[in-house]
């Protein structure tokens, strides 16, 4: 025995945690640097070479705009989408990503454009081939920015090979898509009144508009009537600027209308006394407020029978609007606001042109005409169907008010039909882009038919997007709900725009009747130069290329117009999952079992869900998708919205350079994604705490594996062990589930309390002593490694998907290897004959005892009665019999970090600690007896027992020896 026993150091001598695996992450500098390995190793290419003969699990991206740096919106998706295909992958399937972009339409023309304004150059001067160049030159660009961002976000994919709208591939395929829906009929040039930016001078479909508050002009304007006591029909609108297109009235018959007269009202009043006015019951008091009349009486009721065939002169005769104005019954029309009758200009609203349309047949009948007028052109101005107010604007060029209104109001105020005006802020419909007001405008455009026979009787483009909702999984459900009701009423889709970035409407119209070519010889002539030259081919010529020697180019027009940008990434799949052989999957619903999931953000029901459905339905009657997953928006810490403007902007680059990209996926699995989500500084430092105490567990784990040498049997084991390998397998099930059900807020939130709870405050706390000072042939030592092997393997892959920069550290350093990886491993799964049920019964209520003696040791230590629980040895006082004969074969001072642990029957004496929601369990403190171990710092009698080793207890004595002997045998 050494000289110095009583005094030696023996640290040394213990089976101390040992890493190198720091404790500071160093994410921003380390994360780099495993993208760089990723790369050498050919991490992408191998995942897809093991993955090869596997079910498909294809997460289809959406494709994002190439114009300027990714947002916070874009990590959140990106994230999300890489956890799923991450997950999936892990989990057995070939989930193979490939990223893509959409580059054509409007934000990047507007961008070349405003290189050309500043250098004094006009856009419609320069070649529309060079002009193109330049748009698809600056999109490169920004994919390039773009891909690298994304990747630093962890997203694993081909970014090698990704798609985009302005391959030439790309470009040929979308043409295919439109030339079928011309061949089957669905496709048609008609005159209806659609959105339309001035600004930009497009049309615009829904998903490009967003409400913003407006200041309205608003009118009541009388009609005058020679039926029914000569009175004049008063309508309400907050558009004056559309009184020169109206061609008639709406009512409704389920409405109390009335003929009042004005009796008492100021000599300068717009309404004078002695006018009549119709007018629904429900609103008049409020219209002769507005019109500033003192006095009114109502001199009879009105019927709809009164109603019907009544026909209206316009407010503006005299200016030239000779024609009769109908009253039509409309089911629109509501007594909630304005006067109970609806002016209805059939070319500035989808209501309007509904009703006016529909009315065709009548109106043909009484000798009127249906013809819609053009009354506003593509810059905004009133036009020569508009007589008195041609060459008025409406909205400018930079998007302000033009002049329209105030001419119209002047006029009515001259013919003596104006009763009352007025200002309204209200949500108007803006362009996404320009952020500028659009007007509603009837002009000729390319629609594709919702409501139209395509094979069949019934089979409707809206039949087969319906029938295509109900085969699809939601997530959240209530998307599918939002669908349903967006499709149920979208008007026909308008697929043309009036610009020169993007994949033109590639057919031939016959100049006199008006008729679509249909050739397939020519479509295949035009898909195979846009194979070879990109969509350019299209404007590079007059067509004739095209048409061949079958058609004259005098007889055929060429189509100038471009496709909705929304109808190319609604395309994506027809180029992407139809075409690549690495993705085409065969889904269920052709026989097959592979799976494709579309992940977005909520606004794209009506946006690039709406258009691939629609589009997909149209050529292939089928979404091209199984399921939907959709997520909110980011706000701010106080749920604002961000803005450049509050200040209140968080960049995903600077969570990076800051924190690292492992705590901004860490944000997005700590949150219900399903909802809109909150970022801003004290939420990063709450994800930052998280990620420490996770970090620091993974740590422990890798100390503490650096001494295991070998598997125990679980039948060998200690109940502790066993118990906690069912929680694992317990856990691990519900992890799959969570993933499985793309909850991941869940998932993460059953690791991570699992790890700090069960295994951190439980598990290791408890067996600390036994892997530190045991001995090293001690059963229970080395059970504990085998329970800590198996809880790193399942825990360290299940969150590869979530955080993999982290795992892969963890990973590379309990298996160091020049091209290994945690993301080429499969989910390692707890095994389910872990599971024992009776023996986690046995062990919760251990677990709640313990509770007690841990809460009475904290007031003992509160109080400085104690420093370190080995110096306390606690009488625990137990009421139920039963849970008392399950505590005869537990070492409870073990189980509670104790040095010695009395447990006896009964209640306990009064003064005795106990919880309220553990009855049953009282807790009486006292001090260990005997002497401080100098090894293990167990206060025990027994020290010095071992004449050998006098200052240690016989366990420790007896871990000596066999540390001797080991230090022996290696020398």
């Amino acid at each position: 025995m050494p000289s110095d026993a009583t005094t030696r150091d023996y640290s040394g001598t213990l089976f101390l945690p040992k890493t190198e695996f720091p404790m500071r992450a160093g994410l921003p500098q380390r994360e780099p640097e495993f993208l760089e390995r990723w790369a050498r190793i050919g991490l992408y290419e191998r995942l897809r070479s093991s993955s090869a003969g596997r079910r498909k699990y294809v997460l289809h991206d959406g494709p994002p705009y190439a114009n300027g740096h990714l947002h916070i919106g874009h990590a959140l998706n990106k994230v999300l989408k890489d956890v799923v295909v991450r997950t999936r992958q892990m989990a057995g399937f070939d989930a193979n990503y490939v990223p893509g972009w959409d580059c054509h339409g409007l934000p990047i023309e507007w961008k070349v454009e405003e290189g050309y304004r500043a250098k004094g150059l006009n856009k419609d001067e320069v070649d529309v081939i060079e002009f193109r160049k330049e748009c698809r030159d600056y999109a490169a660009n920004w994919i390039g920015v773009q891909s690298e961002e994304f990747q630093r976000l962890g997203v694993t994919g081909d970014w090698a090979d990704p798609y985009t709208t302005m391959k030439f591939s790309a470009e040929a395929q979308i043409a295919r898509e439109i030339m079928t829906f011309a061949k089957t009929g669905q496709l048609y040039r008609g005159s209806k009144p659609i959105m339309w930016s001035v600004v930009e001078k497009t049309a615009l479909a829904e998903a490009e508009i967003e409400y913003h508050e407006f200041q309205s002009d608003t009118v009541f304007v009388a009609f005058p009537l020679d039926a029914l006591e000569g009175a004049s029909v008063v309508i309400w609108t907050t558009t004056p600027w559309t009184l020169p297109g109206n061609r008639a009235i709406a009512y409704s018959p389920k409405i109390a209308y009335g003929v009042y007269e004005v009796t008492e009202a100021a000599d300068d009043n717009w309404a004078k006394v002695g006018q009549r006015f119709m007018l629904a019951d429900a609103l008049a008091e409020g219209v002769f407020k507005a019109a500033k009349v003192l006095g009114y009486q109502k001199l009879k009721s009105v019927s709809a029978s009164d109603l019907q065939g009544l026909v209206a002169a316009h407010p503006l005769h005299e200016l030239g609007y000779e024609f009769v104005v109908p009253l039509l019954a409309g089911d629109h029309v509501t007594d909630d606001a304005g006067t109970g009758f609806v002016h209805t200009a059939p070319g500035h609203g989808r209501e309007d042109f509904d009703l006016w349309i529909n009315s065709r047949a009548a109106l043909e009948a009484a000798g009127i005409s249906p013809k819609i007028p053009y009354t506003v052109d593509a810059e905004g101005f009133l036009t020569k169907d508009a007589p008195g107010f041609t060459g008025r604007s409406v909205i400018t060029d930079k998007g302000d008010k033009g002049d329209a209104n105030q001419a119209v109001i002047e006029a009515l105020v001259a013919a003596g039909r104006l009763v009352a005006r007025g200002r309204l802020r209200h949500q108007y419909p803006h362009s996404w882009r320009s952020k500028k007001p659009v007007i509603f405008r009837n002009t000729p455009q390319w629609f594709i038919h919702m409501d139209q026979d395509i094979a069949g009787p019934a089979d409707t483009l809206r039949s087969r997007a319906l029938a295509a909702i109900e085969a699809t999984e939601f997530h959240p459900p209530q998307g599918k709900n939002r669908l349903r009701g967006m499709i149920e009423s979208r008007p026909d889709w308008v697929v043309s725009r009036q610009r020169a970035w993007g994949v033109p409407i590639c057919v031939f119209v016959h100049k006199e009747s008006g008729e679509i070519l249909r050739d397939d010889r020519v479509d295949a002539r035009i898909a195979e130069a846009f194979e070879a030259e990109g969509a350019d081919a299209w404007f590079a010529n007059d067509g004739s290329r095209f048409l061949g020697n079958d058609y004259a180019t005098s007889e055929y027009e060429k189509v100038p117009d471009i496709l909705d940008v929304w109808f190319d990434s609604g395309s994506t799949h027809s180029y992407v999952l139809d075409r690549r052989p690495d993705l085409s999957p065969k889904r269920v619903v052709d026989g097959g079992e592979d799976f494709v999931l579309y992940l977005e953000g909520s606004d794209q029901h009506r946006g690039w869900f709406h258009s691939s459905l629609l589009e997909s339905c149209g050529t292939r009657g089928r979404a091209p998708y199984d399921a939907l997953l959709t997520h909110g928006f980011v706000l701010d810490e106080q749920g604002r919205k961000m803005s450049k403007s509050i200040g209140n902007v968080v960049a995903p680059q600077d969570i990076i350079k800051q924190s690292g990209a492992d705590i901004l996926r860490l944000w997005v699995v700590m949150s219900d994604y399903e909802d809109d989500l909150r970022i801003g500084q004290e939420i990063l430092k709450t994800t930052t705490d998280a990620y420490r105490k996770l970090r620091n567990t993974l740590r422990w784990m890798l100390g503490a594996l650096a001494h295991f040498d070998g598997a125990v049997a679980i039948e060998d084991m200690p109940e502790l062990e066993r118990f906690m390998l069912h929680r694992l397998a317990e856990v691990d099930l519900e992890i799959e589930a969570a993933y499985e059900a793309f909850d991941f807020k869940r998932g993460f939130a059953s690791l991570f309390t699992f790890l700090t709870n069960d295994l951190s405050a439980f598990y290791f706390d408890v067996r600390k002593d036994a892997l530190y000072c045991d001995p090293a042939s001690s059963l229970t030592r080395r059970a504990c490694l085998t329970v800590v092997d198996c809880l790193f393997r399942t825990l360290v892959t299940r969150l590869a998907p979530l955080l993999p920069f982290t795992a892969e550290e963890t990973w590379l350093s309990r298996f160091p290897s020049e091209d290994g990886s945690v993301h080429l491993e499969p989910f390692a799964l707890a095994h389910q004959d872990w599971r024992d049920e009776p023996l986690a019964q046995k062990w919760e209520k251990i677990r709640r005892v313990r509770r007690v003696v841990t809460g009475a040791l904290e007031i003992e230590r509160a109080a400085k009665r104690i420093g370190s629980s080995l110096e306390a040895a606690p009488v625990v006082y137990i009421e139920d019999r039963e849970l008392l004969h399950m505590l005869d074969d537990v070492d409870l001072a073990e189980i509670a970090i104790t040095s010695a642990i009395s447990v006896e029957g009964g209640e306990g004496p009064e003064e005795a600690f106990r919880m309220a929601e553990i009855p049953g369990v009282a807790v009486v403190p006292a001090l260990a007896k005997g002497r401080k171990c100098a090894r293990s710092w167990k206060v025990s009698p027994e020290v010095g027992s071992d004449a050998e080793w006098p200052d240690l207890t016989p366990r420790d004595a007896q871990a000596m020896r066999e540390w001797e002997a080991a230090r022996e045998k290696a020398a």
